[in-house]
């Protein structure tokens, strides 16, 4: 996917976001973050949009500070997750191709990374706010879909933080059913080893539909049901929130 497209992806998100936010009330539950009301969830989410325009914006080479509110509430809340969303939509969109700042995955540039970044990270919320609200989610396109699982596996499961490991190597395969994208995780003490393949003997495989994985890899679904060793599918439910 290509930088517009994410763009057009991050802002329909959040226009969806916030009307299930608000529909839900600042005091709802959210069921796929049992920790959360809807209220953390807008804080966060709008922090987290002001911190990446921040970065892009000032031309920020080393992170900045992430500060979530913690005195605004109800439709207040509301209106400033909204104005937080346009804020970012329109930083990214006039930024320059060529900008420079602080990332923390690789991608082909840093506006690339926050385009795509802050597309998914606002998907994801925004079932959590549907969650909230009640109701079947808004479908994801098995194209977005697969690209945030590439994300997750060979982004943010490649850094040192994450917990995904094994005490011997280990070998998970996932595999989606509608885009034909096949990944190999490849498991150890150390961080996650993820290619975009299908070689070598898995010990465990993870297939469904691209949407279903995306939502399940981020624990915000079941996962659906592995074939192989079961508890390589359990480690990934216990293990992989990041």
């Amino acid at each position: 996917m290509e930088t517009p497209e994410f763009l057009q992806t991050l802002e329909t998100e959040g226009r969806w976001l916030a009307a299930a936010a608000e529909e839900a009330g600042t005091d709802a539950k959210v069921p796929t973050c049992p920790e959360w009301q809807v209220r953390d969830l807008l804080r966060h989410t709008g922090a987290v949009h002001r911190w990446a325009a921040a970065h892009v914006a000032e031309r920020a080479t080393a992170p900045r500070p992430l500060v979530e509110p913690t005195d605004l509430d109800g439709a207040e809340l509301v209106a400033w997750y909204r104005d937080s969303h346009r804020h970012l939509v329109g930083t990214l969109a006039a930024a320059a191709p060529d900008v420079e700042c602080f990332t923390f995955l690789p991608a082909p540039s840093p506006l690339a990374f926050w385009a795509r970044r802050q597309a998914h990270e606002t998907a994801v919320h925004r079932v959590d706010a549907e969650s909230a609200r009640g109701g079947d989610p808004t479908a994801v396109t098995p194209r977005f879909a697969t690209d945030g699982i590439d994300e997750l596996l060979r982004g943010f499961h490649a850094r040192p933080k994450s917990r995904v490991r094994t005490p011997e190597p280990r070998v998970l395969r996932v595999r989606t059913q509608d885009t034909g994208a096949v990944w190999t995780v490849r498991l150890s003490p150390e961080p996650p080893v993820t290619t975009r393949d299908a070689s070598g003997e898995a010990e465990c495989e993870l297939s469904g539909p691209a949407e279903q994985l995306y939502l399940a890899l981020w624990n915000r679904a079941p996962l659906p049901g592995a074939t192989g060793d079961q508890a390589l599918a359990t480690l990934w439910r216990e293990a992989s929130a990041v």
